[in-house]
């Protein structure tokens, strides 16, 4: 798979402006996204509205995800005794470098040159595809979204649905082209019926299930309490991958724990219902430790989480489940597409999520707060009630900004701390009213280019109070 997209490893330029000006040129695209993302979020409100505890069952995941992270480090300890208990192993990976290594010498161990994978956004996180092809190692991705796009040499677009960018039709032409190069090649008569795509993939991968000894896998849930493992999915590659192969990986991301077994009924219910709008999921497979003389090893991976946890308005990006919810509803990824965010997590879960586990480090993370007009639907539909818009708002602070826009921002403080100075700017404004430009003049320009300045009104509400007596003359 290639490397060089946008903000995925090996990027080394483009911010989300750029990237997005050049995605909304594709009438393609916009076209599958508009069709699906609508789709989805239609299905999604029907068994919401179905519901008349929603609210209660969406508070309940936020309280329970809220008290796992201020108590991570006593949930964490716990999941790896129960972990150990069941005959499991546990690796602990700082960063997405010490996660790849521990992954690959495990593979190395085993002697084996493949590995199956379960779809795993930690996975694509800290690239460890590429890092295990370059110790030998080829991962084969068994997810149908995950497959299609591998075969395509393109990159996830959306975390529910990974091809969403991708019609059928194109579908058909990497199918036909790219089987072959892979393994089981495919039919010489294969259309773009969903039911003929479906079948060639399934004997594409079959072969793959019964010869591979490795599989690597992700986790929606780690239950600190038994030790259980959690993955949800729509299409049994999951449930293949985990019980056939005699060594299982699984990398989950410190955030994904949850203290108890009895909390996974509160999940079990938001997930497959903000997700792909499904009362309950097709496949959902739990494994506690090592099973049925398999060898399993759990990685946990912190990658920048721990310092998302010092930051009071930030951390909540952590309860994040992956439900796509987010992405379904935001009028800004309907239009250019998860390839725009230059990162795994796309939408506006990845707006927030990716600057902070990056660290606001590249033009890239710094422009990704930006990537939303703050509606609020986001905030509206998440299972687990994240403010994505205050978070917005928060890194935006965070940035870096122009000597220009600092200067205007000190400017409206000093104004504004005092409700004497206030009054003053509000009567001049009045007076200069017929004097403002339409456009205002020098970089200022920028602003007005996009927006109308509202008229000003010839007194203020201040005035106006004053002068008939609080509106009683």
């Amino acid at each position: 798979m290639s490397a060089t997209f946008l903000g995925m490893p090996g990027h080394t330029g483009g911010t989300f402006p750029r990237n997005a000006a050049a995605a909304v040129q594709d009438s393609q695209l916009r076209f599958n996204l508009r069709k699906a993302t609508r789709t989805i979020r239609a299905r999604r409100a029907r068994v919401v509205d179905e519901l008349p505890d929603w609210a209660e069952l969406r508070q309940a995941g936020k309280v329970i995800k809220d008290h796992t992270l201020r108590n991570l480090d006593t949930y964490l300890l716990q999941l790896e005794e129960a972990v150990t208990a069941a005959g499991g192993h546990v690796h602990w990976a700082a960063d997405a470098d010490e996660a790849n290594r521990i992954v690959a010498d495990l593979v190395k161990a085993t002697g084996e040159t493949e590995v199956v994978k379960v779809k795993s956004m930690a996975t694509q996180e800290i690239g460890l595809n590429e890092a295990l092809l370059a110790e030998g190692i080829t991962a084969y991705e068994t997810d149908l979204a995950e497959l299609i796009v591998q075969l395509g040499d393109d990159w996830p677009s959306h975390i529910l649905v990974p091809a969403i960018h991708r019609n059928r039709s194109e579908i058909r032409e990497i199918f036909a082209g790219r089987m072959a190069d892979w393994g089981r090649p495919a039919p010489d008569d294969l259309t773009d019926e969903p039911h003929a795509l479906a079948e060639a993939a399934r004997l594409h991968l079959r072969e793959r299930f019964l010869a591979t000894k490795v599989a690597i896998s992700g986790a929606n849930f780690a239950v600190a309490e038994t030790g259980t493992m959690v993955i949800l999915e729509s299409e049994g590659n999951g449930r293949m991958c985990l019980t056939l192969p005699e060594t299982l990986i699984t990398v989950v991301g410190i955030e994904k724990l949850l203290p108890t077994w009895r909390d996974l009924e509160v999940f079990l219910q938001l997930l497959p219902r903000s997700s792909t709008g499904e009362r309950m999921n097709p496949y959902t497979s739990m494994w506690t430790g090592a099973t049925e003389g398999q060898e399993f090893h759990l990685v946990l991976l912190d990658n920048g989480r721990t310092k998302v946890l010092a930051d009071e308005v930030g951390r909540q990006a952590l309860r994040c489940i992956r439900c796509s919810a987010c992405l379904n509803v935001c009028p800004v990824y309907e239009r250019v597409g998860g390839h725009a965010y230059g990162s795994v997590y796309p939408g506006p879960i990845g707006a927030i999520l990716t600057p902070q586990l990056h660290g606001m480090g590249s033009d890239l993370d710094r422009s990704l707060p930006y990537a939303s007009s703050l509606c609020g639907a986001c905030y509206e539909v998440c299972p687990v009630a994240i403010d994505i818009p205050s978070v917005l708002v928060h890194l935006r602070a965070e940035g870096r900004h122009p000597p220009a826009e600092r200067a205007g921002m000190a400017a409206a403080g000093w104004v504004l701390r005092r409700s004497g100075r206030l009054a003053r700017m509000q009567r001049l404004g009045g007076r200069l009213r017929n004097f403002v430009p339409e456009r205002l003049p020098g970089p200022l320009g920028g602003w007005t280019d996009t927006r109308d300045l509202p008229p000003i009104p010839k007194e203020s509400f201040r005035e106006w109070w004053t002068r008939t007596d609080g509106g009683r003359r």
